[in-house]
Protein backbone atom coordinates (compact mmCIF):
# COMPACT_ATOMS: atom_id res chain seq x y z
CA UNK A 1 0.00 0.00 0.00
CA UNK A 2 1.43 3.32 -1.33
CA UNK A 3 1.88 6.46 1.44
CA UNK A 4 -0.62 8.40 -0.01
CA UNK A 5 -3.03 5.59 0.04
CA UNK A 6 -2.22 5.68 3.72
CA UNK A 7 -2.15 9.08 4.71
CA UNK A 8 -5.96 9.00 2.81
CA UNK A 9 -6.98 6.27 5.53
CA UNK A 10 -5.54 8.34 8.51
CA UNK A 11 -7.61 11.74 7.20
CA UNK A 12 -10.47 9.07 6.75
CA UNK A 13 -10.12 8.45 10.36
CA UNK A 14 -9.56 11.25 11.70
CA UNK A 15 -12.73 12.86 10.54
CA UNK A 16 -14.95 10.34 11.32
CA UNK A 17 -13.85 10.43 14.92
CA UNK A 18 -14.12 14.02 14.90
CA UNK A 19 -17.65 14.06 13.63
CA UNK A 20 -18.70 11.34 16.28
CA UNK A 21 -17.18 13.32 19.03
CA UNK A 22 -19.10 16.09 17.66
CA UNK A 23 -22.30 15.27 15.51
CA UNK A 24 -22.04 18.41 13.99
CA UNK A 25 -22.46 17.04 10.24
CA UNK A 26 -19.36 18.51 9.07
CA UNK A 27 -16.38 16.38 9.11
CA UNK A 28 -18.18 13.61 7.80
CA UNK A 29 -18.15 15.12 4.49
CA UNK A 30 -14.20 15.73 4.36
CA UNK A 31 -14.09 11.43 5.50
CA UNK A 32 -16.24 11.56 2.11
CA UNK A 33 -14.02 13.52 0.26
CA UNK A 34 -11.38 11.33 1.97
CA UNK A 35 -12.54 7.76 0.58
CA UNK A 36 -12.66 9.14 -3.22
CA UNK A 37 -9.16 10.52 -2.56
CA UNK A 38 -7.72 7.10 -1.11
CA UNK A 39 -9.30 5.36 -4.10
CA UNK A 40 -7.99 7.99 -6.63
CA UNK A 41 -4.56 7.32 -5.12
CA UNK A 42 -4.26 4.00 -5.46
CA UNK A 43 -4.57 4.84 -9.26
CA UNK A 44 -3.11 8.47 -9.66
CA UNK A 45 0.56 8.85 -8.15
CA UNK A 46 0.41 12.38 -8.01
CA UNK A 47 -0.48 14.17 -5.19
CA UNK A 48 -2.21 17.06 -6.10
CA UNK A 49 -4.33 15.63 -8.05
CA UNK A 50 -5.64 13.84 -5.10
CA UNK A 51 -5.71 16.46 -2.61
CA UNK A 52 -8.27 18.20 -6.08
CA UNK A 53 -10.31 15.41 -6.19
CA UNK A 54 -10.58 15.71 -2.16
CA UNK A 55 -11.35 19.61 -2.23
CA UNK A 56 -14.00 19.12 -4.92
CA UNK A 57 -15.83 16.00 -3.88
CA UNK A 58 -15.76 17.63 -0.19
CA UNK A 59 -17.04 20.46 -1.47
CA UNK A 60 -19.77 19.11 -3.83
CA UNK A 61 -21.15 16.85 -0.48
CA UNK A 62 -21.55 20.18 2.09
CA UNK A 63 -23.02 22.10 -0.64
CA UNK A 64 -25.49 19.57 -1.68
CA UNK A 65 -25.76 17.14 0.73
CA UNK A 66 -25.26 18.49 3.81
CA UNK A 67 -28.50 20.89 3.85
CA UNK A 68 -30.52 17.73 3.31
CA UNK A 69 -29.10 15.98 5.90
CA UNK A 70 -29.05 18.91 8.50
CA UNK A 71 -33.03 18.83 7.91
CA UNK A 72 -33.58 14.65 7.65
CA UNK A 73 -31.74 14.42 11.12
CA UNK A 74 -32.91 17.44 13.20
CA UNK A 75 -36.41 17.01 12.42
CA UNK A 76 -37.30 15.66 15.39
CA UNK A 77 -35.28 17.56 17.36
CA UNK A 78 -36.80 18.82 19.73
CA UNK A 79 -36.26 22.56 21.52
CA UNK A 80 -34.67 22.73 24.38
CA UNK A 81 -34.04 25.48 27.39
CA UNK A 82 -34.62 29.32 26.12
CA UNK A 83 -34.51 28.14 22.56
CA UNK A 84 -37.62 26.53 23.02
CA UNK A 85 -39.39 30.48 23.99
CA UNK A 86 -39.01 31.68 20.32
CA UNK A 87 -42.54 32.20 19.02
CA UNK A 88 -44.04 31.45 22.68
CA UNK A 89 -46.54 34.62 24.22
CA UNK A 90 -45.43 36.26 27.30
CA UNK A 91 -46.83 38.87 29.41
CA UNK A 92 -45.38 42.19 29.66
CA UNK A 93 -44.98 42.31 33.56
CA UNK A 94 -43.13 46.30 33.68
CA UNK A 95 -43.35 48.56 30.89
CA UNK A 96 -40.68 47.94 27.89
CA UNK A 97 -38.52 51.06 26.66
CA UNK A 98 -35.28 49.84 25.48
CA UNK A 99 -34.48 53.84 25.67
CA UNK A 100 -34.82 53.69 29.03
CA UNK A 101 -33.32 50.23 28.96
CA UNK A 102 -36.45 48.78 31.06
CA UNK A 103 -38.74 46.20 30.58
CA UNK A 104 -39.62 42.45 31.78
CA UNK A 105 -41.65 39.82 30.92
CA UNK A 106 -43.02 36.60 32.15
CA UNK A 107 -43.66 33.31 30.74
CA UNK A 108 -43.74 30.16 31.76
CA UNK A 109 -43.54 31.75 35.79
CA UNK A 110 -40.55 32.88 34.87
CA UNK A 111 -39.46 36.32 34.84
CA UNK A 112 -36.77 37.50 31.91
CA UNK A 113 -35.82 41.24 31.15
CA UNK A 114 -36.93 42.27 27.46
CA UNK A 115 -36.64 44.75 24.69
CA UNK A 116 -38.52 45.61 21.09
CA UNK A 117 -37.20 45.18 18.25
CA UNK A 118 -37.04 48.87 17.14
CA UNK A 119 -36.32 51.67 19.67
CA UNK A 120 -38.94 54.15 20.71
CA UNK A 121 -41.99 52.15 20.94
CA UNK A 122 -43.12 51.50 24.66
CA UNK A 123 -45.12 48.22 25.55
CA UNK A 124 -47.29 48.67 28.46
CA UNK A 125 -47.59 46.23 31.30
CA UNK A 126 -49.84 43.42 31.10
CA UNK A 127 -49.13 43.28 27.38
CA UNK A 128 -48.91 40.15 25.33
CA UNK A 129 -45.89 39.67 23.60
CA UNK A 130 -44.54 37.59 21.04
CA UNK A 131 -40.91 36.54 21.49
CA UNK A 132 -38.77 37.06 18.03
CA UNK A 133 -35.26 35.86 19.60
CA UNK A 134 -33.30 35.70 22.56
CA UNK A 135 -30.13 38.05 23.02
CA UNK A 136 -28.13 37.32 25.58
CA UNK A 137 -30.30 37.24 28.51
CA UNK A 138 -32.77 39.28 26.67
CA UNK A 139 -36.06 38.27 25.16
CA UNK A 140 -36.62 40.61 21.90
CA UNK A 141 -40.10 40.79 21.76
CA UNK A 142 -43.15 42.73 19.09
CA UNK A 143 -46.70 42.92 20.55
CA UNK A 144 -48.62 40.31 19.84
CA UNK A 145 -50.26 40.52 16.54
CA UNK A 146 -54.19 40.27 17.92
CA UNK A 147 -53.69 43.54 20.27
CA UNK A 148 -51.75 45.61 17.68
CA UNK A 149 -55.07 47.29 17.28
CA UNK A 150 -56.25 47.36 20.50
CA UNK A 151 -53.68 48.86 22.29
CA UNK A 152 -52.42 52.17 21.44
CA UNK A 153 -48.33 52.22 21.64
CA UNK A 154 -46.75 55.28 22.70
CA UNK A 155 -43.47 56.63 22.13
CA UNK A 156 -40.71 56.64 24.61
CA UNK A 157 -40.57 59.96 26.40
CA UNK A 158 -36.95 59.32 26.25
CA UNK A 159 -37.00 60.34 22.73
CA UNK A 160 -38.90 63.42 23.28
CA UNK A 161 -36.57 64.36 26.15
CA UNK A 162 -33.46 63.43 25.81
CA UNK A 163 -32.92 64.66 29.40
CA UNK A 164 -34.69 61.48 30.78
CA UNK A 165 -31.86 59.66 29.67
CA UNK A 166 -28.78 61.92 31.46
CA UNK A 167 -31.17 61.59 34.59
CA UNK A 168 -31.41 57.64 34.50
CA UNK A 169 -27.60 57.48 34.44
CA UNK A 170 -26.77 59.77 37.41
Amino acid sequence: MSEQVVFWLIVLAIAAIVELLTMGLTSIWFAGGAVVACIVAIFVPYFWVQVIIFAAVTLVLLIFTRPVAVRYFNKNRLKTNAEGLVGERAIVISEIDNLKGIGEVTIRGIDWSARTEADGTVIPRNAAVIIKRIEGNKLIVDLDESLKGVIKLEESDAMLDPNVIDEQDE
